[in-house]
């Protein structure tokens, strides 16, 4: 178990686009053009982007599986549409997985309250601090009827669009010095 952590440990430090040493200025654009990518395949998304307490985005999640598997990526908290502070997101899983895959989350706080909820915390555990409902290709209509009844929702992205059946639980999202 050893080993696979530490393979693990390597393969994110090797394979991950999202490393640490990325600027600030790269972290927005690419947080600009994971927006845009949303919103060009949900556009029922626009009006709630706007209408947003806050918005956090990591354009570059980094997962990678062999037997154990984890996840990274960095982005940043936009309040009005501004760039309010850096974040990090990391996660562990088990079971049976093997391979690397490349993501983009955003997560949506509907209201104030969430918002700062969310910012009151050191280490934000989604699934225990609060729950995350995924907006998923499915999931749209009720996105656009504002029917969701959440106060965060959030979107996983890869090149091929919005993608289904997964669940950002167990993910820990803190803040980084920049």
């Amino acid at each position: 178990m050893l080993l696979i952590a530490r393979l693990l440990g390597i393969a994110l430090a090797l394979l991950s686009p999202a490393a640490p040493a990325e600027t600030v200025a790269e972290i927005q654009a690419k947080s600009q053009q994971a927006l845009a990518h949303l919103q060009q395949q949900a556009g029922v998304s626009r009006q709630l982007l706007t209408d947003a307490a806050g918005v956090l985005v990591f354009p570059d999640i980094v997962k990678v599986g062999f037997g154990a598997g984890g996840q990274y990526g960095e982005g940043v908290l936009l309040i009005d549409g501004q760039p309010d502070g850096y974040y990090a997101t990391a996660g562990a899983s088990f079971g049976l997985q093997l391979g690397v895959e490349f993501k983009s989350e955003i997560i949506v706080f509907l209201s104030e309250r969430s918002l700062q909820a969310f910012r009151r915390q050191r280490g934000f555990k989604v699934g225990v601090d609060a729950n995350v409902s995924i907006i998923t290709p499915g999931s749209l209509g009720e996105l656009a009827s504002g029917a969701t009844g959440e106060e965060i929702v959030a979107f996983v992205l890869t090149n091929e669009g919005l993608m289904a059946n997964l669940s950002l639980a167990g993910a820990t999202i803190t803040r980084l010095a920049r």
